[in-house]
């Protein structure tokens, strides 16, 4: 039994180390010039915003400072998760994409705290802006978001990671849509401030950015804390996997069925599955990795067969249970 589950999981393995390399490698790729546009700008921005005395333009270069180390980050995650795994790290480092998007994620807390902070300073004692110079930085800025984030938007949706994108590249696009439209904003406060004179509308927006802000990185949170608390899949139902795996051929029963996610693009499953006929195994077998990799996209599968009268004389575990009731 024990020699038929090693085969399994081995056999899979190598494929999947291959698909990872890959998408590594593209990964990488197509962050890097991103980054150096985003960081350039930033550093634009940031001095622009000073001069021109606009919170909203200096919130957005607080953004887009922090856009830099997301995409950073996310490189360096999607790098050091390809290095193999040891005998004390038997998974590698899938999960270093992980951890890195929490990062990303309290970090935005703190940059939404001092840019509210600011603003309701700002709101009470406005400070002069001069908006014409505002809308010119804002205007440029809002293009290359715009650029930046359709090539991330491409790359959070292609083919590797099957529709459901790397986290970080979808953490690092929720901070550059932050941006873009934290510009839309800047722009309009320096609008407003040329044309009527109204100071207030700049930490007005400020606070409206702070607003998109918070709802995107909160949202990135509850996905990476329910990856890290091992849940299942947000695209997947143990029910329909369960079910599938009964319907092929052979199988009289599968429990203590379990899936999480080792990354944003790995998913592990481990089941038990009861035959009447322990000689149908391989057959059985085949037939399982297929229906796993093709219809749910799982590549890391243990499975582990059992007799029908052995299943009888043992029952499901409590975990099992607790979770069908």
């Amino acid at each position: 039994m024990n020699d038929t589950h090693q085969h399994h999981h081995a056999e899979n393995h190598p494929a999947h180390s291959h698909h990872s390399h890959t998408h590594a490698h593209n990964h990488g790729a197509s962050l890097l010039w991103p980054l150096l546009l985003t960081l350039g700008f930033a550093f634009v921005e940031a001095i622009g915003g000073w001069f021109t005395g606009s919170l909203a333009l200096m919130g957005d270069a607080g953004h887009m400072f922090s856009d830099c180390a997301a995409l950073g980050l996310a490189w360096f995650a999607g790098w050091i998760s390809q290095r193999p795994a040891t005998q004390k790290l038997t998974y590698g480092l899938l999960r270093a994409e992980v951890i890195v998007a929490l990062i990303n994620g309290v970090a935005m807390l703190f940059v939404v705290a001092i840019i509210v902070y600011e603003a309701i300073g700002r709101f009470y004692h406005p400070s002069p802006v001069q908006g014409m110079e505002v809308m010119w930085i804002a205007l440029i800025g809002l293009v290359i978001n715009i650029l930046v984030a359709r090539h991330l938007h491409h790359h959070s949706h292609d083919g590797h990671d099957h529709g459901h994108g790397n986290i970080n590249s979808r953490a690092a696009l929720l901070h550059v849509i932050g941006d873009l439209l934290g510009s839309v904003a800047a722009l309009v406060a320096g609008a407003v401030v040329y044309f009527t004179g109204w100071m207030q509308i700049d930490a007005i927006l400020s606070l409206f950015i702070s607003a998109l802000i918070l709802f995107s990185t909160i949202r990135l949170l509850r996905e990476v804390l329910h990856v890290l608390m091992e849940g299942v899949p947000l695209h997947l139902e143990v029910e329909q996997v369960q079910q599938a795996m009964v319907e092929t051929d052979k199988v009289v029963d599968v429990h203590d069925v379990h899936v999480w996610a080792l990354s944003s693009e790995v998913i592990a499953l481990s089941a038990h599955v009861v035959l009447r006929d322990m000689n149908d195994w391989p057959e059985v077998l085949t037939a399982l990795h297929h229906t796993l990799q093709h219809n749910f996209k799982i590549e890391h599968a243990t499975i582990q067969p059992e007799l029908e009268t052995v299943s009888k004389q043992y029952p499901s575990s409590w975990l099992s249970n607790q979770h069908q009731a």
